[in-house]
């Protein structure tokens, strides 16, 4: 039951190791900070604050998995 709950988290954590394997360090941190930022212009409009928080929240997630 437990895993199946953890599902979703799972697969966004292996989604940014992949993209941060691919892309290397520098790019991936670049990548992140342009999702961030592409998530802070959605969540200026109200409607677009559903989806504009969980893509400041992955681009952070990407560029703290660069980093590290």
């Amino acid at each position: 039951m437990l895993k199946l709950i953890l599902w979703p988290f799972r697969i966004i954590i292996d989604l940014v190791t992949f993209i941060i394997g691919i892309t290397g360090k520098l790019i991936g941190s670049v990548i992140g900070l342009v999702i961030m930022i592409l998530g802070m212009i959605f969540t200026v409009t109200l409607v677009g604050a559903i989806i504009g928080i969980p893509i400041i929240i992955f681009g952070f997630l990407i560029m703290i998995k660069a980093i590290f």
